[in-house]
């Protein structure tokens, strides 16, 4: 598989920052607003393009929607019971599990006057795993799977069971595509906790919004459909050599004086955002 001249894969230059190996203190709140600080840097053209890695262990991580169910207490203390944190993201989509064997990679592009519409951004993302795992020879399908956590039309699957969900986040001229890979361990495993969650956060209440079914069997980690030993330490590896692929030069980098300073700023309203939702409940 090619990835096509017109991909947004294809840049002069790639920025990489790492942050997949900051350990268990690394607070999923940050990524969110790191991500942010770099949507502002790219989009002003102070930063070429972003591919950012980061794993945080043991997070749920709540789309806003979620925020909004009737017996939110009682899912949010299942899941803390579990041995899970839990966040609220800056975004839409649902809840998803993060773990240590659940690789996140966040691709953050400009979107000078407008150009880039939504579907390419997440096409880019479908482009660079396909590209990725190409050797495997794996049908990979972007589509609905309906019972798996957080379902889009960008679910990527293999025989129809889902490994990886991609989102998308537009601020300060920046592009942020984020896509979570389920690389080992049980799939369905992460899929029945958060089917217990609903269950306990809903208790067959009426909702406007009209949340997940999950079906456990819907999901799975990409060790397990391609049948071979993968791990987070194999995907950056391959994530490195594609990029270096499509690219002239890679720019292993952290963030600036600068960016640190907007971090904070954008880190205080994820602050403040998460204090108030659980503050309420």
């Amino acid at each position: 598989m090619l990835i096509s001249s017109a991909s947004l894969i294809h840049q002069p230059q790639w920025r990489y920052i790492d942050h997949s190996s900051l350990g268990p203190q690394f607070d999923a709140q940050h990524s969110f607003a790191i991500d942010d600080t770099l949507c502002a840097s790219v989009g002003k053209a102070v930063s070429p393009a972003v591919a950012r890695t980061w794993i945080h262990h043991d997070t749920i991580v709540l789309g806003i929607q979620d925020t909004k169910l009737p017996f939110l207490k009682d899912g949010v203390e299942f899941l803390n019971q579990s041995g899970y944190k839990v966040i609220v993201r800056n975004s839409g989509g649902l809840a998803v599990v993060l773990d240590r064997n659940v690789l996140n990679i966040s691709l953050i592009f400009p979107d000078s006057e407008k150009g880039i519409d939504i579907n390419r951004g997440y096409d880019a993302m479908l482009e660079l795993i396909k590209y990725m795992f190409k050797k495997h020879g794996a049908k990979i399908e972007a589509r609905e799977i309906v019972g798996s956590y957080c379902p889009g039309s960008y679910d990527l699957s293999i025989d129809g069971k889902k490994f990886a969900g991609i989102s998308q986040r537009r601020l300060r001229g920046g592009i942020a595509v984020q896509i979570y890979l389920c690389v080992s361990e049980s799939g369905e495993d992460r899929a029945d906790l958060i089917r217990q969650f609903y269950e306990l956060s809903l208790k067959d209440a009426s909702t406007k919004f009209t949340f997940p079914l999950i079906k456990p069997s819907t999901m799975s980690s990409l060790a397990d459909l391609l049948q071979i030993d993968l791990t987070v330490e194999k995907l950056l590896l391959e994530l490195l050599l594609t990029l270096k692929n499509h690219s002239e030069q890679i720019i292993s980098s952290s963030l600036t004086p600068d960016e640190q300073l907007l971090f904070q700023q954008n880190l205080l309203r994820m602050n403040d955002r998460n204090e108030k939702v659980f503050s309420k409940i």
